[in-house]
């Protein structure tokens, strides 16, 4: 239990990092440039894990990278910004908090976790500590920013459970490494033929932009993916609630914003709920693909040459 705990400490950096995300790309990113964001994220932080990685795919993990790549960063990413830009930050926040449910569900029909009676109740139990924190907070709830919040919060978890299930052959720092890359360079591509030349740019928002690929993308998802290597997907999901949490608390230090006591009584569910989806001592570890051939082991310290 001790242990599952620390990677669940570890998981949790992710969602604190990511919660900053609604505030930088609000008050600091050029608005109107979603693609050229998105990009200036991802390639930077895959781009500073290669170097630290110094290896690339092989075999299936080639495309593997591009349909994680997709998945996780270039559909993800520009679909935040879209929702950072033109959702309230509440509203956003309640719309995520169903992603622990949505990740359980998904887990559960692609690789075999069935859920624990103790999950299920840890992502209601969450859920309505969000509700209740953001709950009569105001902004805008624009149907575009609306759409691009679940569309956001679908594509992770089918992304998220994927890594999980494609967990051999290559460790994290590589695998994490290549698919911020390739997510990167589709975005970059993309850019240029949407939105053309890149935004206009002060210190501020370079500053911001450093920060979103260094934090809050390279060093956010190798934890995550790390995470989700030694946890079930649902247990992780859970920690992804101290996402509102981190941008209450945001607001609250550097905004200036009252913490009322109906805010501390979500928090304090939100927290329950990531207790109880903790593994019991002794649980089954997490469902791994079968080693290849001559590697009964089924180590992760090479890449695959699969296929």
């Amino acid at each position: 239990m001790e242990a599952n705990a620390r990677w669940v400490a570890t998981a949790a950096v992710a969602p604190v990092a990511w919660g900053t995300t609604y505030y930088v790309t609000r008050h600091y990113l050029p608005a109107g440039y979603p693609v050229w964001g998105a990009a200036l994220r991802a390639l930077p932080a895959g781009c500073l894990l290669l170097v630290l990685a110094r290896t690339r795919p092989r075999g299936a993990w080639w495309w593997r990278s591009a349909v994680l790549g997709l998945l996780n960063t270039s559909v993800f990413f520009v679909l935040v910004y879209i929702a950072a830009q033109r959702l309230a930050t509440s509203t956003a926040s309640m719309v995520m908090a169903l992603t622990p449910l949505v990740m359980t569900v998904t887990a559960w029909a692609l690789v075999a976790q069935r859920p624990r009676a103790a999950h299920l109740a840890g992502g209601v139990t969450g859920l309505a500590g969000v509700v209740l924190m953001m709950w009569g907070r105001t902004g805008g709830t624009g149907t575009g920013g609306l759409i691009a919040s679940v569309a956001a919060m679908l594509v992770s978890s089918v992304g998220f459970v994927l890594s999980q299930r494609w967990n051999s052959g290559a460790g994290v720092l590589a695998t994490t490494a290549w698919q911020l890359s390739f997510g990167g360079v589709l975005l970059l591509a993309a850019a240029v033929v949407s939105e053309g030349a890149p935004p206009p740019m002060d210190t501020g928002a370079l500053l911001a932009y450093g920060y979103l690929a260094v934090v809050a993308t390279a060093l956010a998802f190798l934890v995550w993916f790390a995470a989700l290597r030694k946890l079930p997907a649902a247990t992780v999901g859970l920690a992804g609630l101290l996402n509102p949490v981190t941008g209450v608390l945001l607001g609250t230090l550097l905004a200036a914003e009252g913490l009322t006591g109906r805010q501390l009584a979500g928090m304090a569910l939100i927290v329950a709920g990531v207790l109880l989806g903790l593994p019991r001592a002794g649980a089954a570890p997490t469902p791994r693909e079968p080693a290849r051939p001559g590697d009964p082991s089924g180590r992760e310290t090479a890449p695959a040459r699969e296929g």
